[in-house]
């Protein structure tokens, strides 16, 4: 499958939900035997812990279909490169997906953080810490008293996580530049379910929205 045909496949899954009409595909006995010994999924998606955003759900995906990694705010560190690069060089996957959605609790935190000094308790400020980088250079553009537009950061995250795959992981800027994989950002609208391209870094057949 290429980069495009596993974006094709995922763009119908998630019409399908979005129009309350999922074909819940590969969720049987039959499925289950089929992926006892190996695993062959066609996309990647690398999305936050959030409860309202399952990926197999929104994408009506079903066993096999779709690898997933999930921290809080889709924030990278080195286990999640490696679970990325796990699905794209070992199982072959040919699509990776930033999958972020409104209302992120991680950045809305980092933009109380920034506006305030106010840092969030425990672990969670190591959450804040890789979201800020995404957002400061909004924050600063508009100032840190002035509110800036929740979908504005959330989609600048995304963007920012986007390019941050490429460059951390030597490997899959590779198969990037060699055309057998491609990293997209997509947004999740909670209301209405639809899922948004928002930065492209490979050939999907589509551009962003911008």
């Amino acid at each position: 499958m290429t980069p495009a045909e596993a974006w094709s496949r995922l763009r119908a899954g998630n019409a399908r939900f979005v129009q309350d009409a999922p074909e819940h595909p590969d969720q049987d006995a039959v499925r289950r035997h089929e992926l006892r010994g190996s695993q062959h999924p066609h996309t990647v998606i690398f999305g936050c812990s959030d409860s309202r955003v399952a990926a197999e759900i929104v994408f009506d995906q079903g066993l096999g279909d779709v690898f997933v990694v999930r921290t809080a705010g889709h924030v990278v560190d080195t286990t999640v490169l490696g679970s990325i690069e796990y699905g794209t060089e070992v199982l072959g996957t040919p699509l990776v997906v930033v999958l972020g959605h409104d209302s992120c609790g991680a950045v809305a935190a980092t933009a109380h953080t920034l506006s305030t000094g106010e840092q969030p308790p425990g672990f969670v400020r190591a959450v804040v810490d890789k979201v800020i980088p995404s957002v400061a250079e909004l924050t600063s553009r508009h100032g840190l008293t002035d509110p800036i537009d929740p979908d504005v950061l959330r989609t600048e995250h995304v963007k920012h996580t986007v390019a941050l795959l490429r460059g951390y992981s030597a490997a899959i800027a590779a198969a990037v530049d060699a055309g057998r994989l491609a990293v997209v950002g997509v947004v999740y609208d909670l209301d209405d379910g639809s899922a948004r391209l928002v930065a492209v870094d490979g050939e999907v057949g589509e551009q962003p929205v911008e």
